[in-house]
Formats: C-alpha cells, structure tokens, sequence
C-alpha cells in the first residue's frame, strides 16, 4: 500500500475489515468514510490530544491524533476517509493516528449548464483544504495527502531476564537482513555483555546526554529518531521515566507514541509488572513498590503482544550466572522479588493478560463470521471512588474484573455535602488521571446523597455489577453518623438486583524496595 492509498482489502490479519462504524469492532481494522461533526482539545497524561469526531451514516468514530492540538484540514464539516485499528476508548470505537485522506463534499450538480459545472468546480476546491492549510489548485490532490502510522509490536516479560530485550534485537537482525530499515532509538543492556554484543552491526542513533544533579546521564532522542526517518526503530523498557531536561515527554512510551505518529514502526518491551492495573498486585505479591508504570491502554493498542515466557527455575539461574543483574545485587534479589513464588505469581499474570488480548481477537473475529450471535457479556460495571486512602488499589482491582469478563467500567466520583473524604481538585484529578489509564470512564456526580446518585447512575447506564472499598467508619460512627454508605448502597443495589463487590481498602504505606 503506498503513502495515500487506503486497502481496499475485504479482510486483515484474518478479520473483516469495516466500512462501515456500526460493522467496527476493537482491534479490527476499520476504513470509514463521513463527515467531522465535532473537534476538540483533550489531554492524555501530560500530552494533549486531538479528537475529532467522525459520522458516516451508521454512528460515530473518534479519531485521535496524540501530541497535536490541531491539524491542518480536519475541521467540523471535512469529509474524509481514515483507516486504522479500532479500539474502545469512553465507551465508543476510536481510532489513534489514522491513515487519512480528504474527499471531495457531495454536492447537488443542479442544471446541467456550463455555469453549473464551472459554480460546482469553485465550490469543490475551495471546500478541500490540503494538509498544509492552504488552497489547492487542483481539487484530486488534496485528497490524496495522508498520514501514516507505524506498526507497534511489545515483547512482554513477567520479570527482567525473560529475554525480550534478546528477543528484539534478534527480531531487529531477521528485519534487517530481508533488507528493512533499523536502527536502535535504546537498547539498555544494563552491562551484559551478551546484550552489548547481539545489538553489534546494528545502527544506533546517538543518545543525548543530559547533566543531572551532578551527573551525565543519556536518554534516546525522540528528535533525532523522528529526522532519521528509519522504517523501524528499537526501544527498551516502556515504561521508563526520562530525566528531567530529557524532551518534552515526561515518560518513554509518550516518545514511542509521537514515533508511531511519525509513520515509523516501532518494537518495544516492558514487563508485566509495569502495567498500571497489575502494579498493586505486583507490590502486595512481591512487598516491593512499582515506580515505573505504563498506562494498560498504551500496550493494549500494539498491533502485537508477544509474550517472552521463562520459567521460575530458569530465571534464578541466570540471575546466580551473573546475567541479570551484577553480583553484588545477585543474593538479594533472590532473597526477595526474584523468590520462585513471586516469579510464578508474575509469569501467571502475564499469561493472563495475553489471554485477554486473544480473547478479545475472537471475540471480534466471532463477531464478524457468525454476526447473528451475541458472543459478548453484557456487563457493565461501575466502581464508586473517592479521595480516601486504598481506593487507588479498589479501582485498579475494579479494572481486572472487568477485563476478564470483558466488561465495560465506569469509575463514578459523587461530589456529596456530607462527603467523609472532601476531594481535593490535585487528588481527584490523580484518580481521574488513574481511571483513564486502567481503561475506565471517568463520570462526576454533583448531588446531595451518595447512595441515591450512584444507584440511579447504575440504573440509568444499566450497570450490572457495583464494586465499592469497604467502610472505613466505627460502628459508633456509623450509628451516629447517619449510617455506613456501604450498608446503605447494598440495601439499595439488592432491591434494584444489581450485584455488589466489597473490597477490603489496603495501607500501601507497608510496602518497602524498589523495582525500576
């Protein structure tokens, strides 16, 4: 396929591709053409995002360009074709850094005379901005400028060891023999030799060096990478927070991101641990606190997820063989996070979370060949947050119910008078921010009573499930204090036969360590 032609292929990788929104389903591939009905600003992390809106007829498309705040020719009222990957975000398809180009808008010919057809002809080429902004003279080529983006794919690791920095260098040498474009945007070999030579006759582009509190420390560079223009590019470890002064971004999968958005393909890794619905998990399983974390949305969006499995037994070894970390690091790593339990908790999680993903192909697969089935759960579950201490670990647990039984979540926040935790607008919005990133959507309520806003919320989007913390009040603060929320939201959910989670509410403050 070149630059500006979108497939016109009747399927990809084995599904249907849509042409249509209603026919979409997640982490298929779409190609849609309709109006822009509406565009807005939007932020994800620390990155702004622009949404625009699309409508064909048969329902709505997000479309989303990361990093942008505008771009030239979509407006309310373009037509235009995209193509990509659909993924749900806020409860409807979307599609992150499309393939697009602008079509001609339907006009009405009227009278077949030549003043008709020279009005019709104005009136096309001034309603087609190119993707410059400016008019074109001729009215074909504007529809044809497009932008690209590049294939993701994720070596995923239930611990550091695994092999997936291996694996992708080797990937990287396969890539390059049958004659594709590579280079290294960073590898961290952490001093292992045997990394240092498998990334040997592989171009690097040069890192930058930036002075921290008194020392150099280097980072890849998201600018040099960009001007290279490779047709694939290497990048380790996800989800790693850059020094201070490194870029725009604060994290290296916002770098991996804008390289997407360039058009250029990117192989990626990160470890089980890393992904913001599973590190509370992690730190209760291991007694050690997950720093670095990586939203789920990001590594769900890769067009592949490969999983690098080793066994408990075989990562221990080559942790006392010296390939992991440096033997000084060797004894306690094996008396703590590298325990053969914690390592058999971790490899568990990860093939799980691969599990997930095949699922959700079938399901669209399913979907497409056998249309009159209903092959998804209708649940839908919605978890009551607030600013009190533990529900960060409530919502994240909220989340993995919700992917495994392939539901729809809902975090509902109720600004109540008689609140027992007033929410602060830095907190909340940690916990909005929290919502996103495990996939939820993000819902705030203004109203007197708790319990009333939330069961009518649950009856109005037809919620099936309610997962709320359990109840950090006294039995004399309950008795005095108007009653527990908890007791009362059962009461109310077992008359409307909404089903109830209670979550016991953790102290992460018990946690010690560190994993990077």
């Amino acid at each position: 396929m070149s630059s500006f032609e979108l497939t016109d292929a009747s399927s990809w990788e084995g599904l249907p591709v849509a042409r249509r929104v209603i026919d979409g389903r997640p982490r298929a591939r779409v190609v849609i053409t309709g109006m822009i009905v509406e565009t807005q600003v939007v932020s994800r992390g620390n990155s702004p995002v622009y949404r625009c809106t699309l409508e064909d007829g048969s329902g709505e498309l997000d479309i989303l360009f990361l990093g942008r705040s505008s771009v030239p020719g979509f407006s309310v009222g373009t037509r235009c074709s995209v193509e990509g990957l659909a993924l749900k975000e806020d409860n409807r398809l979307a599609v992150w850094n499309p393939l697009y180009r602008f079509e001609a808008p339907v006009i009405d010919p009227g009278p077949s005379d030549e003043s008709s057809v020279v009005e019709e002809a104005t009136l096309r080429d001034e309603a087609a901005p190119d993707v410059t902004g400016s008019l074109s003279p001729d009215p074909g080529a504007s529809f044809e400028q497009v932008e690209s983006t590049g294939h993701f794919r994720v070596y995923l690791g239930a611990a550091a060891g695994v092999g997936k920095t291996m694996a992708m260098l080797d990937e990287a040498h396969r890539r390059k023999q049958r004659g594709a474009d590579v280079v290294v945007g960073i590898v961290e070999s952490h001093g292992r030799s045997l990394t240092e030579q498998r990334a040997s006759g592989l171009e690097v582009v040069p890192r930058r060096a930036i002075e921290y509190h008194g020392v150099v420390l280097e980072e890849m560079d998201l600018e040099a990478v960009i001007a290279r223009q490779p047709g694939v590019v290497l990048v380790d470890e996800l989800a790693h927070t850059k020094v201070p002064g490194s870029g725009s971004n604060e994290k290296r999968w916002q770098d991996v991101l804008e390289i997407l958005h360039a058009g250029i393909d990117v192989i990626a890794t990160v470890n089980i641990q890393h992904l913001e619905s599973l590190a509370d998990m992690v730190e209760r399983i291991t007694a050690v606190p997950v720093r670095e974390r990586v939203p789920d949305w990001v590594v769900r969006r890769a067009d592949q997820i490969e999983l690098i499995d080793s066994s408990p037994e075989q990562l221990r070894r080559r942790m006392l063989h010296g390939n992991i970390y440096s033997s000084d690091r060797v004894p306690d790593a094996l008396a703590h996070f590298f325990r053969t339990d914690n390592l058999t908790a971790l490899r568990e999680m990860a093939l799980r979370f691969l599990a997930d993903e095949v699922d959700e192909d079938l399901l669209a697969y399913l979907s497409h060949s056998h249309p009159e089935v209903v092959w998804e759960t209708a649940e839908r579950i919605m978890v009551a947050v607030n600013t009190a201490p533990g529900t960060d670990g409530i919502l994240r647990r909220a989340s993995r119910m919700a992917t495994r039984i392939k539901a729809d979540l809902h975090a509902v926040h109720v600004n109540s008078s008689g609140a027992s935790h007033p929410a602060d607008s830095a907190s909340l919005e940690q916990l909005r921010q929290l919502a996103v990133d495990v996939g939820a959507t993000w819902h705030q309520l203004d109203r007197d009573d708790t319990v009333t806003a939330l069961i009518e919320f649950a009856r109005h989007e037809q919620i099936t499930q309610i997962v709320i913390g359990s109840s950090q009040r006294s039995r004399r603060q309950e008795v005095f204090g108007g009653g527990s929320i908890v007791r009362r939201l059962i009461r109310a959910a077992t008359t409307e036969r909404f089903d109830v989670h209670i979550i016991a509410r953790r102290d992460d403050q018990e946690m010690v360590g560190t994993i990077s």
